[in-house]
C-alpha cells in the first residue's frame, strides 16, 4: 500500500482520488477482523484517542470507540454535557487542557462548520472530523462510497441521488465531494426550502421531482429530517413532505431493479422511508453502520500510523 501522508481528515474535499482508494482498500481489509473469534489486532497498540463529541451521536460515537479498542489503542470518551464547558470554558481552552494529556489522535464532532481547521492549531494530535456544522462528515461519505462498492463493485460514473434536508446536511456535501471524485451525476432533490441556493456551483443538478429522479438513480441516499436544527417550518407539514419526498412503496416501485437505498440514520420512519419497506431497506442501512466501523478502523490507522512533524 502506497504510503500515508495526510496528519489529519478533516474533509472529503481534501482528498483526492487515489487516498479515498486507499482508505477503501484498507477498510476492506478491516472489516474481516470483525469476524474473528478474537476481533483485536495491535496495530495502535500504546496510541492513545480521544473522543470529543459536542453534539450528540450514537452510530458514529460508539464505531470510532470500538475501532479504537480494536485496533488496541487507549481510549478516553469526552462528554461535553459533564464538562467544564458547563462552567464556562471554551472551546479552545477544552481543547488546549485535553492536549495536555498528549493524546496521538482526536476524534471531534461539533456544531460549528469548519472550526476544525482552527482548532487543529492548538494540538499535535492528528484530528478526524466526525462532523462539523453543515460543512461535512468524511467518514460517512467514506462509509457510503465503501458500501456501493462493495455491493455494485465500482464507483465509476453512477448516477446518484440524494433526497430531502440537504440544507442542513453535512452527509450530502462530503458525498457529491467524493462520488464526483468519480465522475458520479449529482443530482439532489427537496423541498426548494431545502436546497441550498449555491450547490448548482458545486455541479449538482437540482430536482424537485422525485418521482421522476428516481427512475434514472444508481444510488438514492435519503438523509433524516433534522428536527434539532430546524429553527422554523421548511415545509407546512409532515404530510406534505411524505407525499412529495419519501420513499413511499409506490416510489420503490419506480427505481431501478438493483438501486441501491442508503441512509445515514437514524431513520424517521412513514417521513424519510415508508415503514412497510423497512424489511426491505433496513438491512443495508444496517450494513452501512456495519461498514462504518471498518472505515474507521482503517482512517485511524491511517492518521495514527505515520511519525510527522507540524
Amino acid at each position: 500500500m502506497e504510503k500515508w501522508s495526510k496528519k489529519h481528515l478533516l474533509g472529503i474535499k481534501d482528498l483526492s482520488r487515489r487516498e479515498i482508494d486507499i482508505i477503501l482498500e484498507l477498510s476492506a481489509s478491516f472489516k474481516e477482523i470483525s469476524k474473528r473469534e478474537v476481533k483485536k489486532v495491535p496495530a495502535l497498540r500504546g496510541k492513545t484517542i480521544v473522543n470529543i463529541f459536542f453534539e450528540n451521536s450514537t452510530r458514529t460515537r460508539m464505531s470510532f470507540e470500538l475501532a479504537a479498542k480494536r485496533l488496541s489503542a487507549d481510549v478516553v470518551n469526552f462528554q461535553s454535557s459533564a464538562s467544564s464547558l458547563n462552567k464556562g470554558e471554551t472551546i479552545v481552552d477544552t481543547i488546549k487542557t485535553l492536549e495536555a494529556y498528549h493524546p496521538d489522535i482526536m476524534v471531534i464532532r461539533i456544531s460549528s462548520p469548519a472550526a476544525l481547521y482552527l482548532l487543529q492549531k492548538y494540538t499535535k494530535a492528528s484530528i478526524v472530523n466526525c462532523g462539523d456544522g453543515k460543512n461535512e462528515h468524511p467518514t460517512q461519505a467514506l462509509l457510503d462510497m465503501f458500501t456501493v462498492k462493495e455491493k455494485l463493485g465500482t464507483l465509476e460514473n453512477l448516477n446518484v441521488l440524494i433526497v430531502g434536508d440537504v440544507l442542513h446536511s453535512r452527509v450530502a456535501r462530503s458525498n457529491i465531494f467524493g462520488f464526483q471524485k468519480y465522475g458520479a451525476k449529482i443530482t439532489v432533490c427537496g423541498p426548494t426550502t431545502m436546497i441550498p441556493y449555491d450547490f448548482e456551483n458545486m455541479g449538482v443538478d437540482i430536482t424537485y421531482d422525485f418521482d421522476t429522479a428516481i427512475k434514472k438513480a444508481d444510488v438514492i441516499i435519503m438523509l433524516r429530517i433534522q428536527n434539532e436544527r430546524l429553527k422554523s417550518s421548511f415545509f407546512p407539514t409532515i404530510r406534505e413532505y411524505v407525499d412529495k419526498f419519501s420513499l413511499t412503496e409506490e416510489r420503490y416501485k419506480l427505481r431501478k431493479k438493483n438501486a441501491l437505498i442508503l441512509h445515514p440514520g437514524p431513520v424517521n420512519w412513514d417521513v424519510e422511508i415508508s415503514s412497510a419497506l423497512k424489511e426491505k431497506v433496513h438491512p443495508l442501512i444496517l450494513e452501512q453502520a456495519e461498514n462504518g466501523l471498518a472505515v474507521r478502523m482503517g482512517v485511524l490507522y491511517l492518521v495514527g500510523t505515520e511519525k510527522r512533524s507540524l
